[in-house]
């Protein structure tokens, strides 16, 4: 299929230097083209420039901007979309003073949903979770991680993993997979914990690694879940296996997970909301990206991650939506950046990039994804006409997605 898209009001997000991740105060430096056109053929963008210089249209599929602007697609690198049911009544239970933890122990939260998965048939999750997908790509998503750890039993996280496989053959996004066994301890194991992180290192991963349904291993790192100690152990054990660690991070406390995902070499370390100095510090000069999930902090009124001193620190950050149903239960990108803006004073320009090139590269696949490139994925959405490229995080409610090519399909 060859595409060729007429009338583009702006092209925002190129990157003519096939960086695979911006960092520092870089993050705010973006090359744009006004009155444009661009083309994709085969699935890949193949060229773009000033209307002044508009190829022939024959032998095109030809789509009319209009004057909208052109954004490349989002690249969510931290989701839980595959779980059963809602949890709207843990958000009461908030609204009446209830914290994150004191919901875990009596048995809510992650125990909450495992309980609902076990329960609830392949068919029916992939069903319910597709939904979600096809929400998140209304919304400008075009590239996905989605872990497992509602399950937290061999058969239940592996049920959870195919679900995953069945996504990525069917949707017409980037997804990634990432076991995460160790997002909290079953009720069987309670005052068992190292007996589960053994299950963990010598069934579950080896059974992940043979059925090769994940390409990321994931340990919740904090207070009250697992241990710098538990979590070096899997992570070790998953390395022999080829997977990659993603870890949840500094969430509810300085757990010391940043320091030792960059010991390790994580792809990535998530949440950070307690970061500071020491934190920063140990991510300079590493291949580790701090993800960023403001919607979790919004959404648990906890403090928000120190973006901006990350950023004058040098550092690339990347954000993702924490898509799940106990702390984040929206997967709209857009918001995220706007978030991030109003919350942790990233520009918009700041909050792009974290969303879409450094979110892509917190997956490893920042050198297909994430940037207006010439060979890269043609994967990019369409506004309506905006007064400019500020607006559309500034008006963060109003819809303006007009149209979304995916794979350089129009959907």
């Amino acid at each position: 299929m060859r595409l060729l898209i007429l009338n583009i009001g702006t092209i925002v997000g190129i990157d003519t230097l096939h960086r695979t991740r911006i960092s520092g105060l870089e993050m705010d430096s973006m090359e744009r083209i006004d009155n444009a056109w661009l083309t994709a053929e085969d699935g890949v963008i193949t060229a773009f420039g000033s209307m002044d210089s508009c190829p022939s249209s024959e032998g095109f599929e030809i789509l009319d901007a209009a004057g909208g602007m052109l954004f490349p697609s989002y690249c969510d690198s931290h989701t839980h979309i595959v779980y059963a049911g809602s949890r709207e009544q843990e958000f009461v239970d908030k609204i009446h003073g209830l914290t994150y933890e004191q919901i875990a122990q009596r048995g809510g939260g992650i125990l909450n949903s495992a309980d609902r998965l076990h329960n609830t048939s392949e068919d029916e999750l992939y069903n319910q979770a597709m939904e979600r997908i096809n929400e998140v790509i209304a919304m400008g998503t075009g590239a996905i991680e989605i872990k497992s750890g509602y399950g937290l039993t061999t058969e239940d996280e592996l049920k959870m993993l195919r679900v995953i496989g069945r996504i990525a053959k069917s949707a017409p996004i980037a997804v990634k997979a990432t076991f995460l066994g160790a997002h909290a301890v079953p009720r069987d194991y309670k005052g068992r914990q190292s007996e589960y992180v053994e299950l963990i290192c010598d069934t579950m991963l080896p059974t992940v690694a043979e059925q090769g349904i994940a390409e990321f291993v994931d340990v919740f790192c904090d207070r009250g879940f697992f241990t710098t100690e538990q979590t070096e152990q899997i992570v070790t054990k998953a390395a022999e296996f080829g997977l990659k660690a993603k870890i949840h991070a500094n969430e509810l406390d300085y757990s010391g997970g940043v320091q030792l995902g960059v010991k390790l070499g994580a792809v990535s370390v998530d949440h950070l909301e307690s970061s500071g100095e020491d934190e920063i510090e140990a991510l300079k000069g590493s291949a580790t990206m701090p993800t960023l999930l403001p919607g979790a902090a919004f959404f648990l009124g906890m403090s928000y991650p120190p973006a901006r001193k990350m950023i004058e620190a040098g550092l690339a950050v990347a954000l993702a939506s924490d898509y799940n149903p106990g702390s984040s239960p929206s997967g709209n990108m857009r918001f995220v950046t706007s978030l991030a803006s109003i919350r942790m004073r990233m520009t918009p320009t700041e909050a792009l990039w974290a969303a879409t090139l450094n979110g892509a590269a917190a997956m490893g696949i920042s050198d297909r994804y994430g940037s207006i490139t010439v060979g890269k994925v043609a994967n990019f959405f369409i506004t309506k006409p905006i007064s400019s490229f500020e607006y559309f995080t500034y008006a963060y409610n109003t819809p303006l997605i007009s149209r979304i090519v995916l794979g350089g399909k129009i959907v």
